[in-house]
């Protein structure tokens, strides 16, 4: 069986200020997009197998620059939904609480489409996903990219090493780079994370 290589999108002005972006369909930038570009051959250089993407178009644009434009749309792949918390920063959410973070104080309810979703069902979502690249793993024997968003593909590095969703908290992950879940005697194992060319 083969790898999986996860993307994060690249920078929207969302992302470059800080601001929770979950359903909001924010564009990339131009800089967004050069960074999506640089990842190309890093894909290319791979044999792929198979490809999903988020639905919202900052991920399917980063796919079609990366070089899977026929990667297929997964609603699992969306990123965190922040309910009350959607295109707030970090330091405005703290003015109200103090020390807040994601991973472990969640978030408010938002409007009746976007209510909101903790840490596990975040994970519940990886964990489907999951299975579905596991799936396509065994199918084409290539390896599989998967494109999406920065808090859920580190939600989905948790599970697949087997932790729990929360320490995605653990693996910062930046704008416009590509990551690499492998294997080690039969075991998932980080192989390479915030990659970058020349980097």
């Amino acid at each position: 069986m083969g790898d999986l290589f996860l993307v994060r999108h690249g920078e929207t002005e969302w992302s470059r200020s800080g601001r929770h972006t979950g359903s909001t369909d924010v564009p990339l930038t131009e800089h967004g997009r050069a960074e999506a570009r640089r990842l190309a051959p890093l894909i290319r250089a791979h044999r792929i197998g198979a490809a999903f993407v988020s639905p919202l178009q900052r991920a399917r644009e980063t796919a079609r620059l990366v070089g899977v434009p026929d990667a297929r749309i997964d609603a699992d792949l969306r990123e965190w939904d922040y309910g009350g918390y959607e295109g707030v920063t970090t330091p405005e959410i703290q003015r109200d609480r103090p020390g807040w973070f994601l991973f472990t104080d969640g978030v408010v309810p938002g409007p009746p489409d976007h209510p909101g979703e903790t840490a596990e069902q975040v994970g519940q979502r990886a964990d489907r996903m999951l299975a579905k690249a596991d799936a396509a793993l065994a199918d084409t024997g290539g390896d599989v990219v998967l494109v999406a968003h920065g808090h859920f593909l580190r939600v989905l590095t948790a599970r697949r090493l087997g932790l729990a969703p929360r320490d995605g908290a653990l693996f910062q992950l930046a704008t416009g780079t590509l990551c690499h879940l492998g294997s080690e005697h039969g075991r998932p194992v980080i192989a390479g994370w915030n990659i970058r060319p020349g980097a």
